[in-house]
């Protein structure tokens, strides 16, 4: 069974859906199955449940009870094999 990830942004789901399509393509790259689910922040509350992880491209100091990696890392660059292999390692555990 593959593990549900959610990612979510502030505002409509274009930076969120880009992140997805790219975490998406990376852990396809490795060989690895996840389902990356792009939605809008507004939406998060009532998708959080049942997800595995949480990608966040705005701050968020909720505490969802599951792990929350930087969604900034995938647009930029920066820090994104890093917040990639602790996806990586999530969904391999």
């Amino acid at each position: 069974m593959s593990k549900r990830i959610i990612v979510a942004c502030g505002s409509g789901v274009a930076t969120s859906q880009a992140v997805a399509s790219k975490v998406g393509r990376l852990l396809k790259e490795r060989g690895i199955d996840a389902d990356i689910e792009a939605v809008d922040i507004k939406r998060l509350q009532h998708e959080i449940h049942g997800s595995s992880a949480y990608i966040s491209i705005v701050r968020d100091d909720t505490d969802w009870g599951i792990p929350q990696f930087n969604g900034v890392a995938f647009l930029t660059g920066v820090g994104q094999d890093a917040e990639l292999e602790k996806i990586i390692k999530l969904i391999e555990s």
